[in-house]
């Protein structure tokens, strides 16, 4: 139907560009599902599904950029680069030491994460 007379829905460009933004969403998305899924075949394909959602976004982004259709932000200062992975480690790290702390503990917190209220599951067949 849009085919005739070299007529389309919308420019190139900006279909494009809503596909990117749909992409970067979808990223969320799975990445959302991923982090809350409790089967571990579940969380295998969501993070497949992300990392494939990943390589193509970063396909079509490339392209756009080639064909001067997405524009790039300045490029960032080394240094700030340095202290925001500097930051990104000591979080990290600090995450890894209060889990440690919390998982050599006695109680609920010293019972591996999946065994955690698992019996309240065991009989649900809505839980997987």
């Amino acid at each position: 139907m849009y085919s005739q007379n070299n007529m389309s829905f919308m420019p190139e460009e900006d279909l494009l560009y809503s596909i990117l933004a749909d992409m970067k969403r979808t990223v969320r998305e799975y990445t959302t599902a991923t982090t809350e899924s409790n089967c571990p075949s579940v969380r295998q394909m969501f993070t497949d599904l992300t990392n494939d959602t990943l390589r193509m976004q970063g396909d079509l982004y490339r392209l756009m950029s080639q064909n001067n259709m997405y524009s790039t932000s300045s490029k960032a200062l080394r240094i700030d680069l340095d202290k925001q992975i500097q930051e990104a480690r000591k979080t990290q790290q600090e995450c890894q030491q209060f889990i440690q702390q919390k998982s050599s503990s006695s109680g609920v917190y010293g019972q591996p994460m999946h065994q955690q209220g698992q019996s309240a599951h065991q009989s649900n067949p809505y839980y997987m």
